[in-house]
């Protein structure tokens, strides 16, 4: 009995543990957007399953296993959220492989992707015509966002967690001087914004911390 006694108790460990790394690092969780998310997701649900029927690991093992796995995760996370280049380690950045109906083969290539697979994206983007493209660009949690000129300006954040966007800022037809004196004008610090992107009528639209409604 107490074989059933232990593993009822670790799977309700485990299952609280998941729930509060999901509700701590963002409801983004349930469905993987980068590769922390990935890895926090497989390697927990590893530790779990193969942890639970092993009746050689106490109680007390398992939750210090579950404890280091989470800070673990969570120290990534704050890293990636506040450190540019350790984001992009981690994470990698956007790559553009399509731009004004040309697709850039290196690009393709250098992240993974193939021309079978490339395909398969368009067509399952509905896609008919490379023509019909402006810029595909290849995201960092492996999905093509595709876009036509009208919609370049508007698309991207221009600012997120405080940060440059370089490629959305190339789609602006702006430069760095232009946001900065943006950002002055409204009173902001980089460090103060959350995300802020290019309006319709041409001027940088700012959301910083701590806005709750």
């Amino acid at each position: 009995m107490t074989f059933y006694w232990q593993t009822f108790l670790k799977f309700i460990m485990g299952f609280f543990a998941m729930v509060i790394q999901i509700n701590l690092l963002g409801k983004s969780n349930l469905a993987p957007s980068n590769v922390i998310d990935q890895m926090q997701n497989f390697v927990l649900g590893g530790i779990i399953g193969g942890v639970i029927y092993n009746t050689d690991i106490t109680l007390l093992q398992f939750f210090i296993v579950l404890i280091i796995w989470t800070l673990v995760v969570f120290t990534t996370k704050f890293l990636t959220n506040h450190n540019g280049w350790i984001k992009k380690f981690i994470d990698g950045k956007p790559s553009i492989i399509i731009s004004n109906g040309k697709v850039l083969s290196n690009k393709a290539t250098q992240n993974g992707l193939s021309a079978h697979d490339l395909a398969f994206k368009l067509r399952q983007a509905g896609i008919n015509g490379l023509d019909d493209i402006d810029k595909a660009v290849w995201e960092e949690n492996g999905q093509i966002t595709i876009t036509s000129k009208k919609d370049l300006k508007t698309l991207y954040p221009i600012i997120m967690d405080g940060e440059i966007d370089t490629l959305a800022l190339k789609y602006t037809q702006h430069d760095e001087k232009w946001i900065h004196s943006q950002i002055k004008s409204q009173g902001y610090k980089f460090k103060d914004i959350y995300l802020a992107y290019l309006s319709d009528n041409d001027h940088l639209k700012i959301f910083p911390y701590g806005i709750d409604d």
